[in-house]
């Protein structure tokens, strides 16, 4: 275990300086020291200042100190959904993602299954009475999953191998991730919240993504990844293992050292290299059987099964340590098993700072549907409560406006060298 992080790329190196004094960024800020708006670091409020410079310092100002202060908290918490997958660009074609949204899982699971008949679609929907115009994936399996109770014959067949399809391509929609593929953000966001001095405890992250991003980041990167499955073959998930820590032994056998490059990762849906073997649960690479929680209303009952029950335990767990910094990126806060748990801790840890982190941030808060914890959250900061920050900007934004706490050492620098030698840009 003598490997510490080094990034060869230097696309990944981004100066967040750099970043937000020539006005990069297009993150906004809100929190309860912006007045009840929304801060950017080119304008304030939507509209263009007299003088740029004493408005961009003030957005870039409180952006720093709300990304500084959770950084730096004794504990480290990670919340991340979609949002995080989708810096991962097509390689036939940079201006698409790789990682499916939900209207990409519903076109790819329409397609399969009205290939040799179109009439099977419409006939499928009035089936489980599904409105037609209603394009969301998730509520088309969760009203499969309530026509099971009365349909019969003919139609419960076909529903089930409409399910079973369905199932079928979501599973190769999110297994898109190649073993070349760089991941310069991904990377660089671990080398920022990951490596953590021998006082903090192990930054912890929680993704409801199935996909190996944070694996594939965290190898090219060499980090270690504690996820609960044993260093064993085949690995095997134990929640034990996420007990256990790693060291560096000094030559004397007896001295040992922190190794900063050490991280939790909790899958709270699944990950497509996990399957079922009996009473076990195992990695297993290109499994045609992946435990996953699919998209539909029964995940809040299945998240409440192994070994989705010992992740949220942990989260839960997590997020009512005191000194406790909470980075939800990417996560959109509509799955209320997840949501729920995280407003309990924000309304009842008074030692819980979070930042928010979503693109669409801004415009949606203004809807009249607004998500209703984000809106409680809103409240709560506008209110006065300063634990609570919202950034309206993407993955890429934070990773690179993240403060990097611990200095880059020589093993680093030479590593970095070295790949630069070997031609290594992986």
């Amino acid at each position: 275990m003598n490997e510490i992080t080094g990034n060869s790329n230097s696309q990944v190196l981004i100066d967040p300086d750099d970043c937000l004094k020539n006005g990069n960024s297009d993150m906004k800020i809100r929190s309860a020291y912006t007045n009840q708006s929304w801060l950017s670091p080119k304008t304030s409020n939507g509209q263009q200042s007299a003088d740029k410079k004493p408005e961009r310092n003030k957005a870039t100002d409180q952006i720093r100190r709300s990304l500084s202060e959770v950084i730096r908290c004794q504990n480290l918490v990670v919340l991340s959904g979609l949002g995080t997958s989708l810096c991962v660009l097509d390689d036939s074609d940079p201006s698409k993602c790789k990682a499916p949204t939900m209207q990409d899982l519903w076109q790819r699971v329409e397609t399969a299954y009205t290939s040799k008949n179109k009439a099977l679609w419409t006939k499928l929907l009035a089936s489980v009475r599904h409105p037609a115009g209603n394009k969301n994936i998730e509520e088309l399996l969760s009203a499969c999953k309530v026509a099971e109770n009365f349909l019969r014959n003919g139609e419960l067949k076909r529903l089930e191998k409409f399910k079973s399809l369905a199932e079928k391509e979501i599973r190769a929609a999110v297994d898109f991730l190649k073993s070349t593929d760089p991941l310069p953000i991904h990377r660089t966001f671990l080398q920022r919240i990951a490596r953590r001095s021998s006082g903090k405890g192990r930054t912890k992250i929680f993704t409801t993504n199935y996909d190996l991003c944070f694996e594939h980041a965290a190898k090219s990167g060499r980090f270690v990844v504690i996820d609960g499955f044993s260093p064993t073959l085949p690995p095997t998930f134990d929640p034990v293992y996420f007990t256990y820590d790693i060291v560096r032994r000094g030559t004397d056998g007896n001295a040992s050292a922190f190794i900063p490059n050490v991280f939790h990762l909790y899958k709270l849906h699944g990950s497509i290299d996990w399957e079922r073997c009996e009473s076990d649960i195992e990695k297993k690479h290109n499994t045609d059987k992946p435990l996953l929680i699919y998209p539909r209303s029964s995940k809040y009952e299945q998240a409440f099964s192994q070994p989705y029950l010992e992740m949220m335990a942990a989260l839960q767990a997590a997020l009512r340590e005191p000194n406790t910094g909470l980075v939800i990126v990417g996560f959109g806060f509509n799955d209320n098993h997840i949501a729920e748990p995280v407003l309990s801790a924000i309304r009842s840890n008074l030692g819980l700072k979070v930042v928010v982190v979503d693109p669409y941030l801004e415009s949606n808060l203004k809807k009249e549907n607004a998500n209703k914890y984000l809106k409680v959250i809103m409240q709560m900061m506008d209110q006065g409560d300063a634990r609570l920050t919202f950034l309206n900007g993407t993955f890429e934004d934070i990773a690179r406006e993240i403060p990097d706490m611990v200095a880059e050492t020589d093993l680093e620098k030479h590593m970095v060298r070295m790949r630069g030698i070997e031609g290594d840009t992986a």
